[in-house]
């Protein structure tokens, strides 16, 4: 009996072992198996949001090597990693990537205390990003016309410009806009010229002047509006008015601009071409606005005003096509609220840029099927 029993334990212990060497062996084939084939990094977490796929931003930041800043109170987040930079905002479907919009889907979210973005903005735009070699976004089928353009950012120093509720100044607001649309700018290949890009005060026939001498294709003025009427609201475009006197315009030009005409002598002759490059020019602006004004109420929650002809100085006097841009009115509370967020002052900026771009390719392509 006790021999019987000795032996049942003894072939269970051979059972036993056998099970437990069959286990080990299983162990170490899986986990040389997994080396070769996935990854060690662990698997970043994700989240189920209206039916989409979402991972966490910080979580995909750190696995990815990018850096990050998050604004709580603008709900906007700042990545980077090396030369690119890429915005984005919760609640909303765009992202600047390197200056330039790409639209997502669904929009960046706020999930769990934690920022969440869809999982398509890791594989359209940091898998893309931070391969070795991609190809620029800048990249255009057709040659811009646009090879030259001066900024001039409204009022500075002395002048201060209009004055919101919450103390934000036109000449603060008018410089950032200009330097971020200087350097979007140059990203497209377009060389600057700016009136001002410090706080100083520049007179205006000191603008026109430094337009003139420069040789650009574009004159483009920023300012932001006021009105004592504060619900009113919104962004507007300036040209400037046919009541302008083109013939008294052109005699001057005619007598003082550096422009050769095939050796014409004649100054009534000059004065002439110079009315119909005067007439051009404005065909031109107004063009040029109403591409702005498209882009604009395409991408931003703004009121758009239109395109309105004025008599403003530095439209009369530049000798080229020229507008005049109020961003929005300081003087309407939500307005400047808007105006104060970088986020959204990057938008603007994006939409005159994507408005110059659409009016040269459109002017590119007509004159290259007249020819």
């Amino acid at each position: 009996m006790q021999k019987s029993i000795i032996e049942n334990i003894s072939v269970n212990l051979r059972l036993a072992a056998r099970y437990l060497a069959v286990i080990i062996a299983a162990f170490y084939l899986l986990s040389f198996t997994g080396c070769a084939t996935v990854p060690m990094r662990e698997a970043l977490p994700t989240y189920n949001i209206n039916g989409t796929t979402y991972l966490p931003l910080v979580s995909l930041c750190e696995s990815m090597g990018i850096n990050w800043e998050y604004d709580a109170f603008s709900r906007t987040v700042i990545l980077s990693k090396g030369a690119h930079r890429i915005n984005l905002m919760v609640g909303d479907t765009m992202v600047l990537v390197d200056g330039l919009s790409q639209h997502l889907k669904q929009p960046v979210e706020f999930y769990q205390g934690t920022v969440a973005v869809p999982g398509k903005f890791k594989e359209q735009i940091l898998d893309v990003l931070f391969k070795e070699t991609y190809l620029p976004a800048q990249t255009s089928l057709v040659p811009l016309k646009i090879k030259k353009v001066v900024i001039d950012a409204g009022h500075g120093g002395r002048d201060p410009g209009a004055i919101g509720r919450s103390g934000l100044r036109e000449k603060d607001l008018t410089l950032d806009i200009a330097k971020r649309l200087r350097n979007l700018l140059r990203l497209q290949g377009i060389e600057v010229v700016m009136t001002r890009s410090t706080d100083r005060f520049v007179e205006l026939s000191s603008r026109v002047d430094i337009a003139n001498s420069s040789g650009a294709d574009l004159f483009l003025s920023i300012h932001a509006n006021a009105n004592r009427v504060r619900s009113l609201n919104g962004f507007e475009i300036y040209y400037v008015s046919p009541t302008v006197d083109d013939a008294q315009r052109a005699l001057s030009a005619a007598r003082e601009a550096k422009l050769d005409f095939n050796g014409i002598s004649s100054l009534n002759l000059k004065a002439t071409l110079w009315d119909m490059i005067y007439t051009s020019n404005r065909a031109e602006s107004v063009e040029l606005s109403r591409h702005i004004c498209r882009m604009t109420k395409n991408t931003l929650d703004t009121n758009i005003l239109g395109i309105k002809g004025a008599r403003f100085y530095v439209l009369k006097g530049t000798r080229m096509p020229a507008i005049l841009i109020e961003i929005g009115f300081l003087s309407n509370y939500s307005e400047e609220r808007m105006l104060r967020n970088s986020y959204y002052r990057q938008k603007i900026v994006e939409c005159i840029v994507s408005g110059v771009k659409s009016y040269a390719q459109d002017v590119t392509l007509a004159r290259a099927v007249r020819q």
